[in-house]
């Protein structure tokens, strides 16, 4: 290992020390669902994030916002939101008595992107962010318009209500890195919050890190060292979670469908970033185990014995590591 890299893997792991601790001035708990919000951060990736109302999963991204200096929009998902309220529409202008079409940017130019409540809105305005997050960049009226680098989906879910959402299809899913279950606070935890006054939430939370600063972290993600082993291990598990003749009895009893080719990719990443945010060189089994049920969970789709026993994806996901 070159000291040159010795030293920006300890300034990294310094780094994401320190913005934990700036998230944390402001979030309580949620250790586990802020460190897989940072994985996403540090691996470029997309998050989605399911748990009941009044969990501060709003705040916790806009915190995350302020603490890395990020250009930060948010989207209220309804049922009448159009694609082009998010992408952004061309418009008729007349200069000098000549006519001419300009686009206006949606709320999708952002560096940091808040999907609130995405499963509220219609599956064609939910698609207007299928490219965005694949390719990061949008196309209207036959013209492409790039995004840029960082650009970060964070999208909400509430899993209680059913009336009037529209479930996130699964290409919309995968596209997602991770999902992260915010469940309810500890009794001390909830102590803690109920304390808390406005006041208290409205400090400025000032950025710990800068887009710049991150884009340089995720050009460091490719530089931690995968054996081949463990991408063999991530290869395997994904294709453990597909039903057939050899697959475990897990899997061909509960489900339907497994994950795909992009799972192995995310998986073999996602332990990349986080050997990178605890500054080490390498990636290792205990990378792969810690990030494996976010990043398989919502791409395992259960059949209908799975749903009647309240098993969701995430549940088979870690039970299919174990």
């Amino acid at each position: 290992m070159s000291q040159e890299l010795s030293e920006n893997l300890t300034r990294v792991a310094a780094d994401v020390a320190e913005l934990r601790t700036r998230v944390h001035s402001r979030i309580v708990g949620q250790e586990a669902v802020v460190d897989g919000l940072i994985t996403c951060l540090v691996a470029g990736g997309h998050g989605l994030f399911v748990g009941v109302p009044g969990l501060a999963k709003t705040l916790l991204v806009s915190t995350v916002a302020e603490a890395t200096g990020l250009d930060f929009a948010r989207i209220q998902f309804t049922p009448d939101l159009m694609p082009a309220d998010i992408l952004g529409s061309e418009v008729l202008e007349e200069h000098d008595g000549r006519r001419s079409f300009r686009f206006i940017q949606g709320p999708v130019f952002a560096q940091l992107v808040l999907a609130d409540e995405i499963n509220r809105t219609p599956p064609k305005t939910q698609a207007a962010l299928l490219q965005a997050m694949q390719e990061r960049k949008v196309s209207v009226a036959g013209k492409n318009h790039d995004l840029g680098r960082p650009f970060h989906v964070f999208a909400t879910q509430n899993p209680i209500e059913q009336e009037g959402t529209y479930p996130l299809p699964e290409a919309q899913l995968d596209r997602f890195l991770m999902q992260l279950q915010v469940n309810y606070p500890s009794q001390e935890e909830e102590i803690r919050i109920a304390a808390l006054t406005q006041a208290d939430l409205e400090v400025p939370v000032d950025p710990v890190w800068s887009p710049e600063r991150l884009v340089q972290i995720q050009n460091l993600v490719g530089q931690v060292a995968v054996d081949q082993g463990l991408v063999e291990s991530a290869v395997t598990l994904v294709r453990q979670s597909r039903p057939g003749a050899d697959a475990p009895e897990l899997v061909r009893d509960y489900l339907r469908w497994g994950a795909g080719p992009r799972a192995s990719q995310f998986l073999v990443h996602a332990a990349r970033a986080r050997a990178l945010m605890h500054g080490r060189p390498a990636a290792d089994m205990s990378d792969l185990r810690a990030s494996a049920p976010s990043v398989l969970g919502h791409r395992l789709i259960p059949n209908f014995r799975a749903e009647s026993e309240g098993l969701t994806g995430a549940v088979l996901a870690q039970r299919l590591i174990a």
